[in-house]
């Protein structure tokens, strides 16, 4: 509790799930999600998993799973029972609260996605900074660098929704565009 904010104990089921998370597949549903007043929060879907294939969103709120409610779970009570073909009751703002069935598939994240827009503009996409993003982005930008006729003249890196991952990562993506510090 004296930690900053994104910090947190893992115990070792914990930090195997983390592991899974980074090395980029890893079987559930498909979303990252965070404890908040009780229920558990979702702070991001994975691009193409069933989370996002069924539309829940950043900021909706777990409220039970197969009918029964999360307050007084855990976190990690939570994620194991979110392991399988679930019927989850989800809360979206000020919406009624509806149901969503997810089944478990395997995970196999894409964290770097690439295309030019307007001829010569880069677009990535990060989705999350998991193992080897620094070299999918640095093959992505060679790639569109082939694909134009006068080279890349502007680029555009989304990380909207990316939930974070591996610090290591992080600045290695940031090195490549940056001279120094």
């Amino acid at each position: 509790s004296s930690l900053d904010p994104h910090s947190s104990f893992l115990d070792a089921k914990s930090f195997q799930y983390l592991n899974e998370q980074t090395q980029g597949k890893f079987g559930g549903l498909g979303i990252e999600v965070t404890m908040e007043s009780g229920v558990v929060k979702v702070v991001s879907p994975i691009d193409d998993t069933p989370a996002f294939k069924a539309g829940l969103k950043p900021g909706d709120y777990i409220i039970s799973l197969d009918g029964t409610t999360v307050v007084g779970m855990t976190l990690n009570e939570a994620v194991d029972k979110m392991r399988a073909k679930i019927k989850l009751t989800i809360r979206r703002g000020t919406e009624k609260p509806f149901d969503v069935t997810l089944k478990r598939e395997e995970i196999k994240i894409q964290s770097v996605k690439s295309e030019i827009k307007a001829k010569d503009v880069a677009y990535i996409r990060i989705s999350s900074f998991s193992e080897e993003v620094d070299k999918n982005v640095k093959d992505a930008l060679a790639q569109m660098q082939k694909k134009t006729k006068n080279g890349i003249r502007g680029l555009v890196i989304d990380v909207r929704n990316n939930p974070g991952g591996l610090l290591d990562q992080a600045v290695a993506v940031s090195d490549l565009f940056l001279d120094k510090g």
